[in-house]
């Protein structure tokens, strides 16, 4: 949900001095389908207070204290919403990359995205296949260079039945990132190799920041949608 849409819908409830049941209930649903955050949160209540300061007088201010009451309890962060930041950072050679990945597809409840150049470390190979197996709907893209080359599991993903789709230009898909349930972003130089784990200087950021999370998912899309056979 974008700033406009919101004061659009504030503004109709702030029409008749008060937030209905039905507004209410509106209002809800459009915040749930946003998974709006904290900090959209407050920016909203920040517009409510704004419309209430533009249209009190002294004819109506009990009206729009009572309904900015209102408004303030739906626009509230939920007791137990909020999840603490994840902000890592990981560095191979020597480092614990490969377990830290295998935890987040062992934890993945419903998606996992991933779109790497060439995954041959057969310890991720089986977290991703594990994550399939129990039900969570795996996506993978690559590159043609590396999907056949000796040690890569692309035809083990497809034989298990997960989506691959593979970039087949004359150019590189080169990035090597990963998004789990929609919520978590793994992105960094490294690729899903031995190599990569046991004697490359390597690194990736592991975060639930919102925004980034969102590009990153709308950027697997469109290439998803781009690599269609």
């Amino acid at each position: 949900m974008i700033p406009h849409q919101m004061r659009e819908i504030l503004e109709q409830s702030l029409a008749d001095r008060r937030l209905s049941r039905s507004e209410k209930s509106v209002l809800g649903q459009h915040l749930d389908e946003a998974k709006a955050d904290a900090g959209q949160l407050a920016q909203f209540r920040r517009l409510a207070f704004d419309l209430a300061r533009e249209a009190i007088d002294a004819t109506n201010g009990t009206m729009i204290v009572e309904w900015l009451e209102e408004i303030a309890k739906v626009l509230q962060p939920s007791v137990g919403d909020e999840r603490p930041d994840i902000a890592e950072a990981w560095f191979s050679p020597h480092g614990e990359c490969p377990q830290r990945i295998r935890t987040l597809l062992a934890q993945a409840k419903q998606t996992v995205e991933i779109c790497v150049f060439t995954i041959t470390d057969d310890r991720l190979t089986s977290a991703v296949l594990d994550a399939h197996g129990r039900g969570v709907r795996v996506r993978i893209i690559t590159d043609n260079d590396k999907a056949a080359d000796l040690g890569s599991d692309a035809d083990r993903f497809l034989e298990a039945g997960i989506g691959l789709r593979v970039d087949q230009t004359a150019y590189h898909m080169h990035h090597k990132f990963a998004i789990f349930d929609r919520a978590i972003l793994l992105n960094g130089s490294y690729n899903w190799t031995r190599g990569a784990a046991d004697n490359n200087e390597e690194n990736f950021i592991v975060t639930n920041n919102k925004r980034l999370v969102d590009i990153f998912s709308k950027t697997f899309e469109d290439l998803w949608q781009q690599l269609r056979p």
